[in-house]
């Protein structure tokens, strides 16, 4: 059965056209069953994130352009509209991208993880809507265990290359464990969730969130069990921060020298990591003269990423070495399905033969015929049997000169020539 990826992402499609495939997780059963119904689509799984968009299939004879046409007309798009932007990946192909994606190899940024969790998660939608079957379920099996591997045997994730995840992997260097530790984040944009969301999987102790919205900041800590102040509050709480991450729009400096030498005197000089990674910046760079405390800039965590990049190029040369072979090791499956299928329309036919044969020697042992006789002529017609079709076509193969039947049928049945050197010709 022919698979087939396709769709388009980050590289092939600006956000605008991105924004008007995406399957929201509600419709995404009902989209699966509505493909699933296309004409020699047999199975099918959507992969649908702010960065992508791709359909994966297993097919009975359909071709990819029904297929594009269907999702440019379920979002409601000319049937044509998305072809500038679509890429598709058949058979082989289409198992290697699969694999890159799923282990970050084919991400925005190199090597991410979030992308093998909505990978599983577009599993789960098309196994709930019954639209998996046999060979796209266990590609999808296999994919996950490639990324794992991948991520266990390279360093592919080892090192931080976002603004927010660098941060909180130098407070980690800095103070180690951060369960006892209090973080104040001032701002609540994208990156600021961000660093919340990292600091919260590192189990950090106590959150602060400050904005300029007391309210926004409220609701956002109350999401991660922190709790938030006003802008004006910073001087009130910035002694509790053993880390401090700045990200706001504002024109000028929200946190001065003033402010953090009286929190370092009440801290009785505990160490204070900062963070601002606010253009134009929001920490006073004074604050960085002050002993006790580490200050980071947008530019000294940009000097970190890229190194960290570097290193995850270097970590994705040994993962695609991984694909290659994996994907080989799938293809192989694949391939044995036909040996599979073949196997088991011969033994059908003979097991019919052998049934043949069968019934006819117990009417004859029923008539009372010598056993032996029955047993004799049993064996000398089921031979006569099972191999009359084959020598048939073998002889036809050999007058029209097709060697390489003959030899394929001598390696099938590991058969030598006789010693005279003539093969045995007697009609069976």
């Amino acid at each position: 059965m022919p698979l087939l990826a396709f769709g388009l992402n980050y590289r092939t499609a600006p956000v605008d056209i991105r924004e008007r495939v995406v399957f929201p997780a509600e419709s995404l059963g009902g989209a699966l069953r509505q493909l699933a119904r296309l004409g020699g689509v047999r199975e099918a799984a959507i992969l649908s994130t702010c960065n992508r968009t791709e359909v994966y299939c297993g097919l009975d004879g359909a071709g990819a352009d029904p297929l594009v046409e269907w999702l440019g007309r379920y979002h409601r798009l000319g049937e044509r509209s998305l072809e500038p932007f679509v890429y598709r990946h058949p058979e082989q192909a289409a198992v290697r991208h699969m694999i890159r994606v799923a282990a970050g190899l084919d991400s925005m940024i190199l090597g991410e993880p979030q992308i093998l969790g909505q990978m599983k998660a577009a599993y789960q939608a098309a196994a709930a809507a019954g639209t998996l079957g046999p060979i796209l379920g266990r590609l999808f099996q296999h994919t996950f265990s490639v990324a794992k591997q991948i991520r266990t045997d390279t360093a592919i994730g080892a090192s931080p290359v976002s603004v927010a995840f660098a941060a909180v992997s130098l407070a980690k260097q800095i103070f180690g464990d951060l369960s006892d530790r209090t973080a104040m984040l001032i701002g609540a944009g994208e990156t600021v969730e961000l660093a919340i969301r990292h600091l919260h999987e590192n189990r950090i102790g106590r959150l602060i969130v400050a904005n300029r919205s007391a309210e926004r900041a409220h609701a956002l800590a109350g999401r991660f069990h922190g709790y938030g102040i006003a802008l004006q509050e910073i001087p009130d709480h910035v002694a509790d921060a053993d880390i401090v991450v700045a990200s706001t729009a504002s024109p000028l400096p929200v946190l001065g020298k003033g402010t953090v030498e009286r929190a370092l005197r009440t801290r009785k000089h505990r160490p204070m990591f900062m963070v601002d990674i606010a253009v134009p910046r929001d920490i006073e760079p004074e604050v960085g003269e002050l002993p006790d405390v580490y200050l980071y800039t947008i530019d000294d965590l940009h000097d970190v990423i890229q190194e960290n990049l570097q290193s995850r190029r270097e970590a994705a040369v040994q993962a695609e070495e991984i694909v290659d072979y994996q994907v080989a090791r799938f293809m192989d499956w694949v391939r044995s399905l036909d040996a599979v299928r073949t196997i088991r329309a011969c033994r059908g036919k003979l097991e019919c033969a052998r049934d043949q044969v069968l019934a006819r020697a117990r009417r004859e042992l029923a008539r009372g015929r010598d056993p032996n006789e029955v047993v004799e002529q049993l064996a000398r017609v089921l031979t006569n049997k099972l191999l009359h079709e084959p020598s048939t076509r073998l002889r036809l193969a050999g007058s029209q000169g097709r060697s390489e039947l003959l030899a394929a049928a001598r390696e099938l049945f590991d058969l030598k020539d006789n010693a005279d050197g003539d093969a045995d010709d007697t009609e069976p």
